[in-house]
């Protein structure tokens, strides 16, 4: 059993212990959805259609085929036999990366046509990881078809690879949801945290980060109240990784993810589960999720937005 399987089997018992196996009366799948207002449809339709692309583009979450971690010292890469990291997809020698004291030195192989943050390398680079304010740099490669880039894990280094050809983009199957139903769109308040707080956010991967974490999100549904931690990834929204009793009933076993706009004056916020969606774990192995904290495990079935991708990755 691989790491990433021990994590993932931990997480599913923690989740499914945590939100119950089986669904009350709101959590039917095959319930009638209320009735919806032209802006509500066009709203989702609109939200459905963005997330669709966004998934799909060709260096989108589909396009993932590998996660490769990096030990100290110097590797080559290409996806011929004999390099130390081999790629699903590229050329048969990609060049050397050689990692020492947390720097990531890249030497490009002669002759091959790599690009970094989109202009042609002519010689070694020192590359950026994703922890790095202005992101990871970008090596490209199959005439732009291809990228890796370093991602960091704790104090674990990985090479991410894509591929515009990823069999998971091109077998793409599709999105299914649950019926759009406005009383899914609920009304929350936030409570604030006292400045600088953080929340310990596990990933499939087995490392811990702390996340900023600047309020709650308290809501009522069917006379109870229930409370979402809220996460703060410095796009100017809130960020929601929870889990209920759909979990592994219809929805992605691991949980789901959903964005909420920073509170207005009045404190509130809107939540519209109809928008909750999966994370990138559903669609490829090659992913590094992070995990709803034991604080956003929902008894309660939110039988609304993304269900599980049907193909889901193992």
């Amino acid at each position: 059993m691989t790491m990433r399987t021990a994590w993932l089997a931990l997480a599913l018992a923690l989740v499914l212990g945590a939100c119950g196996g089986e669904r009350g009366a709101n959590g039917a799948a095959g319930a009638p959805a209320a009735p919806a207002d032209a802006e509500f449809q066009r709203e989702l339709r609109l939200w459905r259609e963005q997330r669709l692309a966004d998934l799909t583009r060709a260096d989108g979450w589909t396009s993932l085929v590998g996660l490769h971690w990096i030990d100290p010292g110097a590797h080559y890469i290409g996806s011929g036999r004999r390099n130390g990291i081999r790629l699903a997809a590229g050329p048969e020698h990609f060049g050397m990366i050689d990692l020492k004291s947390g720097r990531l030195r890249f030497v490009p192989e002669r002759g091959v046509a790599i690009t970094l943050d989109g202009e042609p390398l002519r010689g070694e680079a020192i590359l950026r990881a994703d922890d790095a304010p202005t992101g990871p740099s970008v090596l490209g490669f199959d005439d732009g078809k291809g990228q890796a880039m370093v991602i960091k894990r704790g104090d674990r280094y990985a090479l991410r690879v894509k591929h515009a050809d990823a069999p998971t983009r091109t077998g793409f199957r599709g999105l299914e949801y649950w019926p759009a139903s406005r009383d899914w769109r609920v009304e929350a308040r936030f409570v604030p945290h006292p400045p600088g707080k953080t929340l310990p956010i596990a990933n499939i991967v087995g490392t811990v980060d702390e996340v900023p974490n600047p309020g709650a999100l308290e809501f009522q549904r069917d006379g109870r109240t229930y409370r979402l931690e809220a996460l703060d990834e410095g796009d100017d929204r809130l960020f929601l990784v929870f889990a209920d009793r759909t979990s592994g009933h219809g929805s992605y076993p691991a949980g789901r993810f959903l964005d909420a706009p920073l509170p207005g004056p009045t404190g509130r916020v809107v939540l519209d589960f109809n928008q909750a969606y999966n994370p990138p774990c559903a669609f490829t192995p090659f992913a590094t999720c992070p995990l709803p904290p034991p604080e956003n495990r929902l008894d309660l079935a939110v039988a609304a937005g993304e269900k599980t991708y049907a193909h889901s990755a193992p």
